[in-house]
Parts: structure tokens; C-alpha cells; sequence
């Protein structure tokens, strides 16, 4: 752990490099692509034909803008929206219907033309992406010229929100609307952690935050009560309830850490999450997560 800390960020950058190359080629994108990925128009396929022991077709076809393809012996077979094992079963259906027996279709998406992307926020080029191969939020970064020195710590990852991105909508409002999923940016760019990427859908929409522009409640935690230094300290994901304290310099000499509590803020209500933190210090219960905006109280003992 302390060789990654001192790792430089040249050697992060070619270590972030190899593993994406690395994991471009595992198996599991082709499952990825195969059953979640969603045909669109313009994409590429190859399609390939066994029967008898011989290939009976052998070819790329290109997805109309009207969602179809044309196959031999088959004609028109709509493609658009379904997943490859699909349209995969709507070519085998009628060719073992009227012309084989027990075909193995195999369908191979060579070119996405379907798949777009949005960035906005502190990264070089914000702006609207076409790739032609699923990206992972790393690579989006880097074509868009990489993120910005003066960048938050998180990235919010909006699913399926390009249109509503396209249609001018503000992206803190659609953060507040949305549940975005939150990626740790200090994790993935700066210690090059790659269980911090995640691959992206068609549409997706990654938001960086300047680090100027986060309110207090998505990027700070509060502590007070009998610790150290109560305040105001940078949330950071994966920040949990004793570290927070840890980080406010320990409890005071009165302290009742068995009887704190974690206030949070749901819906625009006040929720009150009671921990005792005692009994975490000792292995004997989780560590709670906290979340942006939380305030950990560790009331004085009554004795």
C-alpha cells in the first residue's frame, strides 16, 4: 500500500493504461456485449451461419436507420433495441423452420455506431462523445482531454440521461432527481484504482464537479460533540464513522462514543442512525459508511 501512495503520476498514468488494455480482453466484456448491450441503428454486424457441419452465410451487415437487417434466406429481421442472444433466436427460428436443421447462429457486434456519451464539468473538452466500443469512465475522460487540476473528488454517473442533457436540462437538477452512482476520482486517477472504473451504457452522463462549485452537504461531513476538533472535514467515499472521528482528532476526555449518533438528512428529513462506536472500535459491529452532509454527534458521558 505505501509503494502505491509513492507511486508517481507518470507511473500511475502507464499503470491505468496496461490495465484497461488488460481488461478490454477479458471474457466477460464479450458476456457484456452479448446480453446487455441493445442493438442500434448504424451499428456493424458480423453474422455467421453454421448447418451440417458447413458455414452457410458469412457476413457484415449494417443496422438501417430503420432498426432492420437484411439476412439471406430470411429478409428482413428487425435488429434494433434487441440484445445480440435475440436477434441471434430471430435468425435461427425461421432458418430451422424452412431451411436447416439445428443452425448456430453467431453474431458478433464489429462497430457501435449507437453508443454516445456526455461530460460535463471539470475535464478539458466537455461535450457529447460517439464511440464505436462500450468505454469504460476512464477512457471518456481521456477523450475529453483528461480532468482538470482544480476537479472535485467525485464523478456522478447519470444512466441513460444523454437526452435529457441534449434537451438543456441543468445538470445539478438532474443529479438531485436522478440517483447517480458516485465514482471516488482520488481512488481511480490519482492512486490508479481500477475497481473505481466502470463501464459505461449507451447514453450515459458523467458530471464532475469543480471542487469550488460542491456544496457543503455533497462534499463535506460534520463532527461534533466531545471530540477534539469538532468541524467541518471533506468527504471522501468510503469515510466511515470512526475514521471521521479519528479525523476530528479522537474523543474528548468526556466523551460517550458508545451513544453516538449519525444525523443525516433523507427527503428532507432529518433521520437519527444511533452508533456505538465503542463496540465498533472493538470489531463487535460494522463501521457505518457515512454519506455526504452527515453530521456524527458524539454526545458528553452523563458520569
Amino acid at each position: 500500500m505505501n509503494k502505491q501512495c509513492k507511486l508517481s503520476s507518470l507511473t500511475v498514468a502507464i499503470c491505468l493504461t496496461v490495465c484497461v488494455l488488460l481488461r478490454l480482453g477479458l471474457p466477460g466484456a464479450c458476456f457484456a456485449q452479448r446480453d446487455e448491450y441493445r442493438i442500434g441503428a448504424t451499428d456493424v454486424l458480423s453474422v455467421k451461419v453454421y448447418a451440417g457441419g458447413e458455414q452457410q452465410i458469412d457476413m457484415e451487415l449494417t443496422v438501417s436507420v430503420q432498426g432492420t437487417i437484411s439476412v439471406p434466406m430470411v429478409g428482413q429481421v428487425m435488429a434494433l433495441d434487441r440484445t445480440v442472444p435475440q436477434l441471434e433466436e430471430s435468425i435461427r427460428i425461421p432458418l430451422e423452420k424452412d431451411y436447416f436443421v439445428d443452425p448456430q447462429v453467431h453474431i458478433v457486434i464489429t462497430e457501435y455506431h449507437s453508443i454516445h456519451y456526455y461530460i460535463s464539468g471539470a475535464v478539458k473538452n466537455p461535450g457529447s462523445y460517439e464511440s464505436t466500443s462500450r468505454l469504460s469512465l476512464m477512457e471518456l475522460i481521456a477523450k475529453a482531454g483528461g480532468a482538470l487540476p482544480e476537479r472535485g473528488n467525485v464523478a456522478y454517473l447519470l444512466r441513460s440521461a444523454a437526452t435529457e442533457v441534449e434537451a438543456n436540462t441543468d445538470m445539478n437538477t438532474l443529479v438531485k432527481a436522478k440517483d447517480p452512482e458516485k465514482i471516488d476520482l482520488r481512488r481511480l486517477l490519482d492512486q490508479g484504482d481500477l475497481n473505481n472504473d466502470v463501464i459505461l451504457e449507451a447514453g450515459d452522463v458523467v458530471y464532475i464537479p469543480f471542487q469550488k462549485s460542491l456544496s457543503l452537504a455533497s462534499s463535506k461531513i460534520y463532527v461534533d460533540g466531545q471530540v477534539a476538533s469538532p468541524g467541518v472535514y471533506d468527504y471522501q467515499p468510503g469515510l466511515t464513522a470512526l475514521n471521521a472521528c479519528v479525523m476530528a482528532g479522537g474523543f474528548g476526555k468526556f466523551a460517550a462514543p458508545d451513544k453516538a449518533a449519525i444525523i443525516r438528512v433523507e427527503n428532507g428529513e432529518q433521520r437519527v442512525i444511533k452508533i456505538n462506536l465503542v463496540a465498533v472500535r472493538k470489531g463487535k459491529i460494522i463501521d457505518p459508511e457515512l454519506e455526504p452532509g452527515d453530521r456524527i454527534h458524539v454526545p458528553e458521558t452523563w458520569f
